[in-house]
């Protein structure tokens, strides 16, 4: 059994631009992709081709965690309008 206990309520969580930061995420990748894919025989030659098909893989993974972001994002816009509308106009 843990011995810490905590002094005071943690706080909540920061909410960042997800869509954004996937984003310039995955067009990183997806460029370290394109400027590696030229030297593709020298990566081969010594082993490293793995690195190229890791970039891919990172754009590949990219493109979805975008499209879970995006989803995210809006059902959380849908969800604050609800709760706004349910509680009426500010008086």
């Amino acid at each position: 059994m843990s011995k810490w206990i905590p002094e005071r309520e943690a706080p909540e969580p920061l909410e960042a631009n997800d869509v954004a930061t996937v984003t310039i995420g995955t067009i990183v990748w997806f460029v370290l992709f394109l400027v590696q894919l030229p030297f593709y025989g020298w990566y081969a030659d010594h082993g490293h081709a793995w690195w190229i098909w890791t970039c891919l893989a990172g754009a590949g993974l990219g493109l979805i965690g975008l499209v879970y972001v995006r989803a995210r994002r809006d059902a959380l816009r849908r969800e604050a309008e609800a709760t706004r509308d349910e509680v009426g106009p500010a008086a």
